[in-house]
């Protein structure tokens, strides 16, 4: 029998990593997943000061003494959400944003908080959230503060609709084991710049109305999504998928309609265009958004 991947979550204590570990353990117990919570105990290179000043093993120990006391309130509430989720807990070495990372080399999924307790911890935090987002080997759910309204609908960002499987798989798994509807929506800020399917060759010499070729694109745009979807709905015939086409900026579009959304998926493709959009969006959102690796 295949061992099921743990869900792993991090904590530092804060109240924005507390709802990330709330978040993980009801999302362990759709999924019927293991709860692994981890936090780090680093001692960073200005902390330790000049050779022979202060007392860094002091410093040191305070720091590992905090995270163990998160590590085991962390347990604690997510053992009183999840009573039936096997819980454990690691308290990890070495750089933060790579130890968390890393953790997600095994697991289905890796949950953060967006930032930490106090403004230094928060930077910290926040920067751990951003690298793992964009590096983390599995699909990755960054936890905001506005997560209390329940929506029912999954929003998932399509680039292209050749490079979207992954990003729709787990978008349409969340909307299935939330009871959710989708909305797949596709974002451009200009014609001829961003397309959810292979652009059609443009002559420069044909002279061509801007609003009918915005219309065309739009068209063009709903049909290769309504197309798209179409095969995911046979693979989901319980979640009711729709597509939208909008103009504007991706990162301002996904951030903005993630007001009505329980979860907003981005797919994760390495470039530095799609880094971008993701930044804005973990930066932006209302609530909670997963970044996915491409299959």
């Amino acid at each position: 029998m295949t061992a099921v991947k743990p869900i792993v979550v991090g904590t530092d204590g804060s109240a924005e990593s507390t709802r990330a570990v709330e978040w993980a353990a009801k999302e362990a117990t759709l999924r019927k997943a293991p709860l692994r919570i981890v936090s780090t105990a680093e001692l960073l290179p200005r902390m330790a000061g000049p050779a022979g000043f202060g007392d860094t093993g002091k410093v040191a120990s305070i720091i590992k003494e905090g995270a163990v006391r998160a590590l085991d309130a962390a347990a604690g509430r997510a053992a009183a959400l999840a009573p039936e989720v096997y819980i454990d807990t690691d308290l990890l070495t070495g750089p933060a944003a790579i130890s968390v990372c890393d953790c997600g080399s095994g697991a289905q999924l890796l949950v953060v908080g967006s930032r930490g307790a106090g403004p230094f911890t928060a930077m910290v935090l926040g920067s751990v959230s951003r690298y793992t987002a964009i590096h983390a080997a599995c699909p990755v759910v960054v936890v905001r503060e506005e997560t209390m309204a329940v929506h029912r609908q999954i929003i998932v960002g399509i680039r292209h609709v050749n490079d979207c499987d992954a990003a729709l798989a787990f978008a349409f798994e969340e909307a299935g084991l939330h009871k959710a509807s989708l909305l797949a929506v596709h974002a451009s800020q200009a014609p001829y710049t961003s397309y959810p399917y292979p652009p059609v060759p443009f002559s420069p010499v044909a002279a061509v109305n801007p609003a009918e070729l915005a219309r065309a694109e739009e068209a063009q745009s709903v049909a290769a999504l309504e197309e798209l979807l179409s095969g995911w709905r046979a693979k989901y015939p319980d979640v009711v998928a729709n597509q939208d086409v909008v103009h504007g900026h991706p990162g301002r579009v996904l951030a903005g309609l993630s007001a009505r959304a329980d979860l907003v998926v981005l797919g994760r493709h390495g470039t530095n265009g799609v880094a971008r959009v993701a930044h804005a969006v973990l930066s932006h959102a209302h609530g909670p958004v997963a970044t996915v690796p491409s299959a």
